[in-house]
């Protein structure tokens, strides 16, 4: 996501590298033809892909090889080494792989390697027609993920908003602030639709689901029948049940429409009040202010994040916050909401022309529930994303699945655990029989300081600090009965990814070490 071409550093690969130079099992940097360039070595094996992730522009040459993958430092993107194909989300585009030669104790890098298409198996029965319900992170990356996995049966998205697939972490950050142009929002253009045939039905709004006859039916025009169905229909954004919440000047933020509102309401106004001390909350005040908007932040909690992330890293997310110029109001309730401003509980008033809910989401469950679905805080999924009603599945915010770590289902409102649930259960409509096993992962902008979160940190009962959030140096654990649950770090990449790593395996003890060695 940026106009500048890469930079470029390491040696020239036309020219030429000796095969010891790239670790066995590591990587070496180098370019080629202008571009930045990625080797690879296992063995007497050596492959060369593009260096920069097709996300936000990530540097793999600070990433870490698992196996004979690599994964992006700033977002935890996953890439193949061998072929170039972005095998998790946030990433949903293939970096390029090129042509190595090796003659001798030397390799050379040439041109770009041909893309070789995916074919399914041969003999698999597959579905005439997938119909995926919402446009959100989880769809946008199913539709991608049927069409790669070489499906050629017709596929439907639809969604209730007008616009969609998009990138809807930038809609409280960059994009919000007025730093990155709406040409970056867009998952996929829509050339991309036409050439994957790809059928949008975008500000068309369901009215109910009949699973055993296997349609939808609209609020408008004719039901649209389906052979398989992906439930994507995220979450929607809570108000609190106090007078004046629905008031002109009073905002919650979902989805483009929502961040461009929330914008323009920012260009008139001078004072925001933001309820709730949450991630949503919080990035939204850092994008406010970075539009000169002064902002109040009120939340009942003692410290912002406290529930997500504990007391070390919610003190330290006040005090930037407060560096910046907002004013923190905590411990208190809101009683209602007037055109001048918000009543809090404690009976003081704070002006406000533009007021901002950042209180949580509730899952778009409705439709399901309807439909007869088994819902629980969610719509209850299988290890395979299936839901009660076979050929019907679910993922995103809307899902509650089964995780082996905790013990129970749970349900993750993170970005890039609804694409790769997306990815996942696009590849089981097609007969995969893949379980999700992803490890949570979250990222959270506060100016100069990224929170990267592997793992699940709620209900946690230990915290171990290592290094100083003021320094934005640091990594904490979360603990849950005596075992690691997650992770939380502030500028630390590498031990973030190590993390995950030892999430996916299961390694306890590796997870210990990392913590006892960080400093």
């Amino acid at each position: 996501m940026t106009d500048q071409p890469p930079a470029l550093s390491g040696p020239d690969l036309t020219v030429g590298v000796p095969v010891a130079d790239i670790p066995d099992g590591g990587t070496l940097v180098g370019h080629a033809a202008g571009e930045p360039v990625l080797l690879s070595r296992f063995g007497r094996e050596v492959f060369a892909i593009g260096a920069v992730c097709t996300h936000y522009g990530g540097p793999l040459g600070e990433g870490l090889v698992v196996g004979d993958t690599v994964r992006c430092p700033w977002h935890h993107a996953c890439f193949s080494l061998r072929t170039g194909e972005a095998l998790a989300a946030p990433a949903l585009r293939a970096v390029d792989k090129w042509t190595v030669e090796r003659r001798g104790d030397r390799v050379t890098v040439s041109t770009k390697a041909t893309a070789v298409r995916r074919k399914l198996p041969v003999g698999r029965a597959l579905p005439r027609s997938v119909v995926i319900l919402g446009a959100g992170g989880a769809g946008g990356a199913a539709a991608e993920m049927l069409r790669r996995e070489g499906y050629a049966g017709e596929v439907t998205l639809i969604d209730a908003e007008p616009d969609g697939p998009v990138d809807r972490p930038n809609l409280s950050k960059d994009y919000l602030a007025g730093t990155a142009p709406e040409e970056w929002i867009p998952l996929f253009s829509d050339s991309w639709f036409a050439e994957q045939k790809v059928t949008r039905r975008l500000g068309s709004r369901v009215r109910a689901l009949d699973a055993p006859a296997r349609e939808l039916r609209f609020e408008s025009g004719k039901p649209l029948s389906f052979e398989r169905l992906l439930i994507a229909t995220g979450a929607m954004p809570a108000r609190l049940p106090i007078p004046g919440a629905d008031l002109p000047h009073v905002r919650t933020l979902r989805s483009l429409a929502d961040s461009r509102a929330l914008a323009a309401a920012a260009a008139r106004a001078r004072r925001t009040v933001v309820i709730g001390a949450g991630f949503i909350g919080l990035e939204v005040s850092a994008s406010l202010r970075a539009r000169g908007v002064e902002v109040d932040v009120v939340a009942p909690e003692a410290r912002p994040l406290q529930i997500q992330l504990g007391s070390a890293l919610g003190g330290f997310v006040r005090q930037v916050h407060e560096e910046h110029g907002v004013r923190f109001h905590l411990g208190v309730g809101v009683q209602g909401i007037t055109p001048a401003g918000v009543q809090l509980s404690d009976g003081s008033l704070l002006p406000a022309d533009l007021v901002l809910f950042g209180v949580g989401v509730r899952p778009a469950t409705e439709l399901a529930q309807a439909a007869g679905l088994t819902v629980d805080r969610g719509i209850l999924v299988n290890e395979f994303l299936e839901t009660s009603a076979a050929g019907i599945y679910a993922a995103g915010d809307v899902a509650r699945w089964p995780d082996a770590r905790r013990g129970e289902p749970i349900r993750i409102e993170h970005w890039a655990v609804a694409e790769r649930m997306g990815q996942v259960a696009a590849r089981n409509i097609l007969g995969a029989g893949e379980r999700f096993t992803a490890v949570p992962f979250f990222w959270s902008q506060h100016y100069d300081a990224t929170i990267a979160l592997v793992g699940d940190s709620t209900a946690c009962d230990k915290v171990v600090v290592r290094g100083d959030p003021l320094a934005r140096d640091c990594l904490v654990a979360y603990y849950r009965r005596g075992k690691v649950a997650a992770v939380a770090t502030i500028f630390r990449d590498r031990e973030s990814l190590e993390a995950e790593a030892a999430f996916e395996r299961n390694d306890d003890a590796a997870l210990e070490a990392l913590i006892a060695a960080s400093r």
